[in-house]
């Protein structure tokens, strides 16, 4: 049986090898192999000769198969985000993440004064089967940041990391994935050691820590940090000594991975460069930081919480212009900005927004490469990385 570009053909109820396809492997490109896929799982590689008659057939044209691509920062889009508790905005946000290309994604929650009833609702959302991108768990930009660097996030809703407030998040262990906070407050310490006994990824963001706090936060379980150069302090002078920050501690310790946005707003490509050269892409991902703007024209306004924003010159924007609002860009968008704007070979760029994200929240294991076993969640990229149809758990969507 063949099929085409055209095709409605579910590819989970059958054997259905991809063929005439350049397959991005996490190490190379394989563009001479079927990729085989039975019951909703990647089963492999195999030659396209030996497939049987009772396999059907996808003929790719020659274009990109990756995995599924994986958005570990994502807080909306389409005038929504994971802040409301609604189906419509889960709904809404899930699918057009699926759209175009994201598989599988963190809810991003920002501190609002009702963060509590989105992490029960992003819970409940788990725990039902629905149509949009996979939500692996929550992401949280804490309230426990350091108000001189809290960028777009509302100054109202930060608190102490020492106030006894965090024991009722950590009641959301169970999905939580990624803690956001700033180590050099008081009591951060603490909170870093608690996160990592609960199986939580503790991250440094929106802060004004010196290289010193990152690494006493590394010895509690410190290990990610949140959006280089964004709301993060850089190295200063204190007389005639320089006391590095948190971006020169996370791109120059061992033990630390760390997110771009790659959007060619909030970084130059000089920045996105040397965050690759000296992270690497096992090390460094690629996340979209998505608000509610992204998808809707240039000029729209959106809100997150009590706080209100706009599109302008293709990125979210405080309305005073003094602070990016999150990205207007999802993350399948910013494929071709990481190979063509920074100059990533394709296999690694791929990597960045795949399989490193995966491992960084601990879900490689089911996601991020297209590896026997591992759910058949993929994307068909045209040569210029635009999507051209998606792939989730073994089902054209």
């Amino acid at each position: 049986m063949r099929t085409d570009m055209n095709s409605k053909v579910s590819g989970s109820s059958w054997r259905l090898a991809l063929t005439n396809g350049r397959v991005v492997l996490p190490d190379r490109v394989v563009a001479d192999q079927a990729l085989v896929v039975e019951a909703g799982r990647i089963a492999g590689l195999v030659s396209p000769g030996d497939l049987g008659a009772d396999v059907a057939t996808f003929d790719v044209g020659g274009r990109w198969i990756t995995p599924g691509l994986v958005d570990i920062h994502t807080h909306g889009a389409l005038r929504h985000t994971f802040n409301e508790p609604s189906p419509v905005a889960w709904t809404a946000i899930t699918r057009e993440n699926l759209r175009r290309g994201t598989t599988a994604l963190l809810a991003t929650f920002a501190p609002t004064p009702d963060l509590a009833d989105g992490l029960a609702f992003c819970r409940q959302w788990m725990g039902a089967g629905h149509g949009g991108a996979r939500v692996l768990g929550a992401y949280l930009e804490s309230p426990y940041i350091n108000v001189a660097q809290k960028g777009a996030l509302d100054a109202a809703c930060v608190r102490a990391a020492d106030d006894g407030s965090a024991s009722a998040l950590l009641d959301y262990a169970d999905i939580l994935r990624v803690f956001m906070l700033a180590p050099e407050l008081p009591g951060a310490l603490a909170l870093v050691e608690a996160l990592a006994a609960a199986g939580i990824v503790p991250a440094a963001g929106h802060t004004m820590a010196h290289d010193t706090h990152v690494r006493a936060a590394m010895a509690a379980g410190l290990r990610h940090v949140t959006h280089l150069w964004s709301a993060m302090s850089l190295v200063v002078r204190e007389g005639p000594w320089r006391k590095p920050g948190v971006l020169e501690a996370a791109l120059a310790f061992d033990g630390l991975t760390a997110e771009i946005i790659a959007d060619n707003r909030h970084l130059p490509p000089t920045l996105m460069r040397l965050a690759y050269k000296c992270l690497g892409p096992d090390r460094l991902c690629a996340v979209s930081d998505a608000l509610a703007g992204a998808g809707l024209p240039e000029g729209s306004a959106y809100t997150m919480g009590g706080m209100t924003y706009e599109v302008s010159n293709g990125v979210g924007m405080m309305l005073d212009r003094s602070a990016f609002a999150g990205s207007a860009t999802l993350l399948p968008q910013m494929l071709p900005v990481l190979i063509d704007v920074v100059g990533i070979p394709p296999v690694e760029a791929v990597r960045m927004v795949t399989l490193t994200p995966a491992r960084i929240i601990g879900a490689a294991g089911e996601c991020g490469s297209l590896e026997p076993g591992k759910r058949a969640d993929l994307v068909i990229f045209d040569d210029a990385f635009a999507t051209q149809r998606v792939m989730l758990g073994g089902e054209w969507v």
